[in-house]
């Protein structure tokens, strides 16, 4: 009778721990500095966003927050290294509209999106700026659409990979616009922005902070943006709607998520903490000074996005029948 008694005294015992090590996880975090994994290239629009938060977080946290690029596999790489890490708190990955697309265009994949992670908050949004090199006969987007028919496959596109944002988008616009253009891939956004300054290709459709510089310097020629709305660094650069196509348009967005199973208020106190970093005038000042709108959403408002973009860009994957190996 008392074995039993104390057996079943023993179980709440065990879930009044389990309960009071949860906050206790919460008030000792962080303990060390934090990994960022940002799964792309440095110089990119996910990177460039990232440092920013990052650089605006230590006075918050009080640990440094380290940035780590593990690019390659259309972001693949990083977010396979961030689902194994342990769930503390301490391994961050930045995802975004290619890991939404990769479930469908992936056959095998070695962690879950929706499962594997635990949503924080969405950070950012953006359009996409489509650029030429000044040299290609196409001063607007109908004059690109124009070209490319009269050379059907002649005309190729720089992205940062297959299945990487920057393809997703080109895609998108290739059946939009119903054209075919040939894709040349390379290891990540910088390299493409560089490709079409150099001359190599000819087309980029590119996240908008990081081909600004080259506008402005006449490096590389913008088109259109690929938003709903004009965006106040380029004035004179119309949308794809204004350009003539109407049913096209892609927005860039970047979120932060941790591992699963990371204790609810670990990851409470990361998103208040991005939240606080971002959301001030001056970071919404600088953030769009680059091209980007602040979202700051809260953790079930991203899961919610995250499966609704999962599953959208699943119908285009299906629907151009896409697919990498």
């Amino acid at each position: 009778m008392i074995k039993t008694r104390l057996s079943a005294l023993a179980i709440p015992a065990a879930a009044v721990l389990c309960l009071l090590s949860q906050p206790a996880a919460a008030q000792s975090f962080p303990e060390k500095p934090i990994q960022w994994i940002v799964p792309s290239s440095a110089g990119g629009g996910a990177d460039t966003v990232t440092r920013f938060v990052a650089a605006a977080l230590p006075p918050i946290l009080g640990q440094r927050v380290v940035v780590d690029n593990r690019a390659g596999a259309s972001g693949n790489i990083g977010a396979t290294v961030a689902a194994k890490a342990p769930p503390d708190g301490h391994t961050w990955l930045m995802i975004g509209n290619a890991h939404a697309a990769n479930v469908g265009l992936f056959s095998t994949l070695h962690y879950d999106l929706l499962k594997d992670f635990a949503p924080v908050t969405q950070v950012n949004a953006s359009p996409h700026v489509v650029v030429v090199h000044p040299d290609l006969p196409a001063k607007t987007l109908a004059e690109l659409v124009a070209l490319a028919k009269t050379k059907p496959g002649k005309i190729d596109y720089a992205s940062a990979g297959s299945g990487t944002v920057t393809f997703l988008a080109a895609e998108m616009f290739k059946d939009a616009a119903g054209i075919d253009m040939t894709h040349v891939p390379y290891k990540g956004g910088g390299d493409s922005l560089r490709s079409i300054a150099a001359g190599e290709t000819s087309v980029y459709f590119s996240p908008l902070t990081v081909a600004i510089p080259l506008i402005q310097q006449g490096r590389v020629r913008a088109l259109a943006v690929t938003g709903t709305e004009r965006v106040p660094m380029l004035p004179d650069v119309p949308t794809a709607a204004e350009a003539g196509f109407p049913n096209y348009s892609f927005t860039l967005w970047n979120g932060l998520v941790v591992p699963a199973k990371t204790p609810n208020e670990v990851v409470t106190k990361i998103h208040d903490a991005v939240a606080k970093a971002t959301t001030t005038p001056e970071a919404k000042e600088k953030m769009a000074s680059i091209g980007y709108t602040v979202v700051a959403s809260q953790p079930d408002a991203f899961a919610a996005f995250m499966k609704s973009e999962v599953e959208k860009l699943g119908a285009l994957v299906r629907k151009l029948n896409l697919k990498v190996e």
